[in-house]
């Protein structure tokens, strides 16, 4: 039956009461959930009202629309056996008739083809958005019967189609723009109502059929290049469409809160690496290489933890990553500004994570001039102990329900309560699932012994506009904003007594509003940037920076503001306007950096690209006082390095080669010139590489390996200077792989999968070799070494490996130094021959010829040599015998040696002997194996001493 329920709850509608100390015994569930003491979590809805939610939001009648991905993936999961919906996927309404907490109807709002596991909704006014990629949908219902009289598409051309990393959730800001996010699954191309078009892309690929291109480095018709997820804003008109900040992995969602700040979640390439992060205005979040060009893994330096290399956090222009959160996977995140849960909760930032059971929960600080999520705590979760790296095991999902709990957003009730989805499944992640049903249910959490009740919004008037415009849901309050902005300045004295509101985001939403009132209501605001509130201060500048064309006035006066938060705004108000008129600006605001602000000099240095070379001069006399190189103190040092104008060469190498800094500060000269594209910089690098000062020369070398395959590719001419760099570039590259196999804070598969490739590698084999030796390689990590080490191609690490490593097999191979000892007969060697060999090989007239021939074999091999071409047949394929598996059009397959190629035709002969002629034009796909066709000789049940007869019988044909 498709609408069979796993036995959660012995009654529909029976409620759980919570406490963080232990768990529920008022119902008989295998759910728990832990929360703070003085509240408590009632379940609100749960299927069949609904399945499988991804998003929810609230609309003015408190109501709850939830859109739903039944056909999630159905390219994975079999619509056979997971419960499916033919004619599209579906937003439901659900509704507390009654107002006893508890959701008694479900209403099905629109069920449509164009729906493919849509992961956004938003609903404003009598409007409804749909993220669901390629497109941002809105239907409208315009008599207000819950039934949709029109679709439109309001934005199209974003990748993702049925991916995770797509389109998500439009929410109205403060300002009356609106602004959503998407993950990293581009392109995206995409234009708005005035004809401007975002491109935006990177080298991800993959995780549905329909990603099958994207590339970075593509420039918008604003000239920049943005990559990777996106945070973007627009008009509600469909215009001014703009990007927030951009080189996310995949944020699930974003929030607003009324002062204008964004927060946003970001999960990690399976390295325990999700962050919850403040995001600056223009951030570049660090995912990619700053053009999209390269992975993480691509960029990461020999001296780097996988956590820093992940979001670039030493690569200029990147901005700070915020709260590790580990592993896991982020979903909604919603800021509470109400009061109704009480005081200590306003303000608190909710961040669902789906892979770790748990909504964390944050209290935000101020950093400088920019923001932490503070410490985190676990605001709601069904584990008992925290769950620091999900895992699925098929054995325990059905004795472990607990982690069935996968909440895939959060939002703020009009009754100020919080709304979780759950999106329950034993796994999350990977474009899989487990649950067959679909099930899905709807938390609410409010405060104990507290009724909260749905208001009545009322938006014919102005003190119910007034009402409405203090309601903690995000996208009601918008609904006010607009009401009250159309009366004009008939309400700026309703809207100015905001500003002594007892709740601080109460009086941020008014500033906003204030200068889109009119004139009157600018003065009022311009009134604002002298108040002794910085954060007043900075939200006034931002709403004026909305509401007045030219904003330069304002940062002109604010440019000395005390406060680093509001001069940092300034900067970002300031970046897209001409240099010639804001350069004074930004020398003064260059003057008050600290030397420490990180948020501060990425957006002062977002603001001078392109006019790097212009203000270095400036700069050094202001910051460097006169003073060498190698005594700048950390303002000027960051400045030159986060710049890395090429104007700075000269100093940059006096700080590289200067022995009186430590070699932190070296290394991070050197850093600098790597990130300048200026044929100087390549040669400065490569008189560096020659360097008697070791860690100078390391580093340089490592950086000349680098870029030779980027950004200095066409700058120098490589041969001719002879450069060889491949080694350097290997070993720098394995000893990153290193760090991670023996980073206990990683997951096995995330070692492993670093293992396998250093094992494959001969200078990563011989790293292992030597961390075996040195009895540090990880017990954990045995038995996938044994599994790969012995296919490595250099015939050294194989042997070497024998030493500390038991061969994979049926029966026990003895290590090949053992085996060479042995005193070998070659009488039975020649039966050994006859038996398992000849099949394939010849000795003169014995055997046939599929593998190589072995008649003169002892000419070419010494004896530990052809033991190992014996035992690790994959690990040194002699070229010419690699198999092929070669797909024919018609669905027929080949697979052996592929003896002949031209522009016509392919020849491959199979393990028979046969050869087959192939039309290139026939072929769909063609593959090397990285298996040789020669079984192992544990596989055939070759003992030691008849490896020695064979060995020994081999090494007389000469």
């Amino acid at each position: 039956m498709i609408f069979k329920r796993l036995p959660l709850f012995a009654v529909f509608f029976l409620l759980i009461s919570i406490s963080c100390k232990q768990p529920s015994t008022k119902a008989k569930t295998d759910l728990p959930f832990y929360l703070p003491d003085d509240l408590e979590a009632t379940l609100w809805a749960e299927s069949p009202m609904f399945f499988n939610p991804t998003n929810i939001d609230i609309d003015a009648r408190g109501r709850v629309w939830v859109t739903e991905a039944v056909n999630y993936r159905n390219f994975n999961n079999d619509s056979t056996k997971f419960f499916h919906h033919a004619k599209g996927d579906r937003v439901m309404i659900l509704e507390d008739t009654d107002h006893d907490g508890v959701a008694d109807t479900a209403k099905l709002f629109v069920q449509d083809t164009s729906l493919v596991a849509p992961l956004g909704i938003a609903v404003i006014g009598n409007k409804v958005y749909v993220s669901c990629a390629p497109n941002i949908i809105v239907y409208t219902d315009d008599n207000g019967d819950d039934i949709p009289d029109k679709k439109e598409i309001f934005l199209t051309g974003f990748g993702g189609k049925d991916h995770d990393h797509s389109l998500h959730a439009v929410l109205a800001g403060p300002d009356g723009n609106w602004y959503f996010n998407t993950g990293n699954a581009g392109p995206h191309i995409v234009t708005d109502k005035n004809g401007w078009t975002l491109r935006s892309g990177s080298i991800y690929t993959g995780g549905t059929p329909y990603n099958k291109k994207n590339e970075g480095n593509m420039k918008s018709d604003d000239g920049k290049v943005w990559v990777g997820g996106l945070a973007l804003g627009i008009q509600p008109d469909g215009a001014g469409l703009k990007v927030v900040g951009h080189n996310f992995r995949n944020a699930y969602e974003l929030t607003m809160d009324s002062y204008g700040n964004i927060w946003q979640n970001d999960n990690d390439d399976e390295v325990a690496a999700c962050r919850v992060s403040w995001l600056m205005e223009g951030g570049n979040a660090g995912f990619f290489s700053t053009d999209g060009t390269r992975s993480w893994q691509a960029d990461q330096r020999p001296d780097q933890d996988i956590f820093t290399a992940h979001w670039h956090q030493e690569d200029p222009g990147v901005m700070p990553v915020g709260d590790r959160s580990g592993a896991g996977a982020p979903t909604g995140i919603v800021l509470n500004e109400g009061d109704a849960l009480g005081a200590a909760y306003r303000g608190m930032l909710m961040s669902a994570d789906a892979g770790r059971n748990v909504i964390f929960g944050y209290l935000p600080i101020r950093e400088k001039s920019g923001f932490l999520p503070g410490k985190r705590t676990n605001f709601i979760t069904s584990l008992s102990d925290d769950n620091p790296m999900y895992v699925w095991n098929d054995s325990a999902a059905n004795t472990h329900k607990e982690k069935w709990f996968r909440p895939s957003d959060v939002a703020i009730g009009t009754d100020g309560a919080i709304y979780i989805a759950d999106w329950y499944d034993p796994v999350v992640g990977g474009h899989q699932m487990k649950d067959t049903t679909g099930f899905g249910r709807i938390y609410r959490i409010t405060p104990k012994n507290k009724k909260l009740t749905t208001p009545n919004i009322d938006l014919s008037n102005t003190e119910g506009q007034i009402a409405a415009f203090r309601n903690p849901a995000i996208n009601v309050r918008y609904l006010a904003f607009t009401a009250l902005k159309k009366q004009g300045e008939s309400v700026i004295e309703p809207v100015k007594a905001l500003l002594k509101d007892e709740n601080p985001y109460i009086q941020a939403r008014a500033v906003w509003l204030l200068p889109q009132l009119g004139t009157k209501g600018v003065a009022e605001t311009e009134q604002l940037l002298k108040s002794d509130n910085e954060m007043i201060r900075v939200t006034a500048f931002r709403s004026l920076r909305v509401a007045v064309p030219d904003i330069l006035p304002y940062a002109l006066q604010l440019q000395s503001d005390p406060s680093a938060l509001v001069r940092r705004e300034v900067a970002v108000a300031i970046r897209d306007l001409s240099f010639d008129r804001t350069k004074p600006v930004l020398i003064e605001l260059l003057k008050q950096y600290d030397g420490e602000d990180k948020w501060y000099l990425n957006t002062i240095a977002a603001a001078v690209k392109g006019h790097e070379e212009d203000l270095y001069a400036e700069i050094k006399q202001v910051f460097a006082e006169g003073k060498a190189p190698g005594k700048w103190d950390g303002k000027m040092t960051g400045i030159a390095w986060d710049l890395h104008p090429a104007a700075a060469l000269g100093d940059l190498l006096q700080r590289a080669t200067d022995s009186t800094l430590d070699a932190k500060e070296r290394r991070a000269a050197i850093t600098a010139i790597a990130f300048m594209k200026d044929k100087k910089a390549a040669e400065t690098m490569f008189s560096l590489s020659k360097s008697t000062m070791k860690d100078v020369a390391e580093q340089a070398s490592y950086w000349l390996s680098f870029r030779q395959g980027n950004d200095w590719y066409n700058l120098l001419d490589w041969k001719k200077i002879n450069v060889n760099t491949g080694h350097e570039r290997k070993v720098a590259t394995m000893k990153a792989k290193m760090h991670a196999v023996l980073d206990e804070g990683l997951s096995f598969d995330a070692r492993r999968y670093r293992l396998r490739d250093m094992a494959r590698d001969s200078v990563g084999g011989q790293m292992l070799i030597g961390l075996a030796a040195d009895n540090k390689f990880p017990k954990l990590l045995v038995p996938p070494m044994e599994e790969y080490i012995f296919k490595n191609p250099d015939l050294a690490v194989r042997v070497q490996a024998g030493k500390y490593f038991k061969q994979p097999g049926g029966q026990k191979v003895y290590p090949i130094e053992e085996i060479a000892v042995l005193k070998g007969d070659a009488e039975s060697g020649k039966k050994v021959f006859t038996e398992f060999c000849a099949s394939c090989h010849r000795i003169q007239q014995t055997g046939n010829d599929i593998g190589p021939e072995l008649t003169s074999i002892g000419k070419k091999f010494d004896k530990i040599g052809l033991l190992d071409a014996i035992i690790n047949p994959s690990g040194a394929i002699l070229l010419g015998y690699e198999p092929w598996l070669v797909n024919i059009k018609d669905g027929e397959s080949f697979f052996g040696f592929l003896i002949s190629e031209n522009n016509q035709s392919i020849t491959i002969k199979d393990v028979a002997g046969k050869q087959h002629i192939v039309p290139v034009e026939k072929i769909s796909s063609r593959k090397k194996q990285d298996k040789s066709l020669m079984p192992e000789p544990a596989v055939a049940g070759v003992t030691g001493q008849q490896l020695a007869d064979v060995a020994t019988y081999l090494l007389g044909r000469k």
